[in-house]
């Protein structure tokens, strides 16, 4: 099961019936992008999760390492019904680092994982969902101050946990946006974040499809060593290359 989400389609089906040019010109650029990506991969409907508090565990756990791992470490988290606040606050580290191994890192992502249950037991007794409409910048703080979560984690909790209009900034958006010239590769996190933030219409579903779809681009065409000639994107570029990465 994933969770339920809006369509991003309406917000780009009401943005091409503005007449006349964007007075926007990096939203109508980041919005023909978004369009090219999804017509050339179709809806990701990422997260893959059947809790709130289950989406929240995997992005703990898909830190510094690939989703198929962090997936094992959550069905294995799922057979022994550990994935409640309740009963993961319950299991020993030690024994839940066991659990998650084949996430790697498993002792530190077991005391940030039990970092993250107490501070929602006592936030919200528990109740992931019943965040959904604390004001976002100071929850936002919030998150921030738990121990081992940095920006790239609070942040797919809130999209995908909460549905709340926060971009998700990564690796393959920085190489995407600077090679084609839009915000520098060494741009802050919150710059970045910002900047997407700005220029989009703050919908949680359309951060959420965008974001994955750039993850998509930059695995099958923005990779380390470029494959722009098939890339979907290419257009963008107007016949040059791409930036290089500095």
């Amino acid at each position: 099961m994933r969770p339920t989400i809006t369509s991003a389609r309406p917000v780009l089906a009401a943005w091409r019936r503005i007449p006349g040019p964007p007075r926007d010109v990096a939203k109508a650029r980041l919005l023909r992008l978004y369009v090219a990506l999804l017509r050339r991969f179709g809806a990701q409907r990422w997260w893959p999760g059947r809790s709130a508090y289950e989406i929240a565990v995997g992005a703990v756990l898909t830190q510094f390492t690939a989703w198929t791992n962090a997936a094992r470490a959550l069905t294995a988290l799922r057979a022994r019904r550990l994935l409640t606040p309740a009963a993961l606050a319950a299991v020993p580290e030690a024994e839940l680092g066991t659990l998650i191994r084949a996430a790697g890192t498993y002792r530190v992502k077991a005391r940030r994982l039990h970092a993250l249950t107490r501070w929602l037991l006592v936030r919200s007794g528990g109740r992931l969902v019943a965040l959904r409409r604390a004001p976002l910048p100071a929850l936002r703080r919030e998150l921030l101050a738990v121990s081992g979560l940095g920006p790239e984690t609070v942040d797919s909790i809130l999209l995908y946990a909460l549905e709340r209009p926060v971009f998700v900034v990564d690796a393959y958006l920085r190489r995407v946006l600077a090679r084609h010239r839009i915000l520098a590769y060494r741009a802050a996190y919150d710059e970045a974040r910002g900047f997407m933030e700005a220029h989009l219409p703050s919908d949680p579903a359309l951060f959420n499809e965008y974001h994955a779809l750039i993850v998509a681009v930059g695995k099958a065409y923005c990779r380390t060593v470029p494959l722009c000639r098939d890339c979907p994107l290419r257009f963008d570029l107007k016949g040059r290359p791409p930036a290089a990465l500095r």
